[in-house]
């Protein structure tokens, strides 16, 4: 590989949803039915989407493979992500799908309610994986050797064909769900032998079928069911990584005033990887990871 191609790789591809997230948020808190003033923001979103953010606030280079629509929200998202530092080459621009988008309300009590409408990502399927096979980024003789951040925003097909499919075999997998209701979708990888799953307490019951109380109790049995290695989160509560042959280790997250929800799994995940890169031991790691999320609920730092 030539001097200028090395420069040009990516230092982790993010795959999944990036779509715009219109988020409304109140310091009251809300029950069903309330109607409470707050404010109304339109930002980049969805789960790799905020996970490439976070990664490029620590200083990598992501780059971003997704499904976004060559409409003018899709233009606008492609010069946000621009703007962000994060590398757009290699996304996969529909002619004929709308560019997805994502709405939460959420108030001082948490996330009220939120839906993801995802849908072209889902309709454009294996398309968005093109640049893994075509020699842009790597080829089935010679896969992607490096970190990888996927989302459960694909659909079940698409992540049960990544869980089997040599494209993925030399990469550093790390696996995170869009939502509990998209968590069972991840089952297939927990066979992947390079798949690090990061869930909260809910996904993962969800995965095992269990009802777990603590992220440890999760932990342990996702490792049960096959998983290679998890991180499994729980609010305020401990927070739990587990690895097959070196057993479950926990630690506290800062009791802090929660001032947002949406992305802090993220926030999560891309912290840890980021430790992870870095050469930090799995509690150095973990702890890195509870103090980022941490700052990122309490409003300390942007979107």
């Amino acid at each position: 590989m030539a001097g200028d191609e090395r420069a040009m790789t990516p230092d982790i591809l993010c795959i999944g949803s990036v779509l715009w997230d219109i988020i409304g948020r109140s310091p009251s808190s809300m029950r069903l039915g309330a109607d409470v003033p707050g404010r109304i923001t339109r930002l980049p979103g969805g789960v790799a989407m905020n996970i490439a953010m976070t990664l490029a606030r620590f200083g990598l280079t992501p780059a971003i493979l997704t499904a976004i629509g060559r409409d003018a929200e899709g233009d606008e998202l492609i010069a946000a992500c621009a703007r962000l530092g994060l590398r757009v080459d290699h996304a996969y621009r529909s002619d004929d799908l709308p560019t997805d988008r994502y709405m939460a309300v959420e108030g001082a009590n948490g996330l009220i309610a939120a839906i993801a409408d995802a849908h072209s990502l889902e309709a454009a399927g294996d398309k968005i994986l093109a640049p893994l096979a075509d020699g842009a980024l790597g080829t089935v003789a010679a896969p992607w050797p490096g970190l990888i951040a996927l989302d459960g925003n694909l659909t079940e097909a698409l992540l049960s064909r990544i869980a089997d499919s040599p494209l993925f075999a030399a990469a550093d997998l790390r696996v995170a769900p869009a939502s509990p209701g998209k968590a069972e979708r991840l089952r297939p990888l927990m066979r992947h032998p390079r798949a690090t799953l990061y869930v909260n307490l809910e996904e993962a019951n969800l995965l095992t079928q269990g009802c777990a109380e603590t992220a440890a109790e999760a932990a342990e049995a996702l490792l049960l069911r096959g998983a290679a290695r998890v991180l499994v989160t729980h609010g305020g509560q401990p927070c739990a990584e587990g690895t097959q042959g070196a057993g479950v280790i926990t630690a506290t997250p800062p009791q802090v005033m929660v001032a947002r929800v949406t992305g802090a799994g993220d926030t999560f995940m891309a912290a840890h990887i980021v430790a992870e890169r870095q050469g930090a031991p799995r509690a150095e790691a973990l702890a890195r990871a509870i103090h980022a999320a941490a700052i990122y609920v309490s409003g300390d730092i942007g979107t």
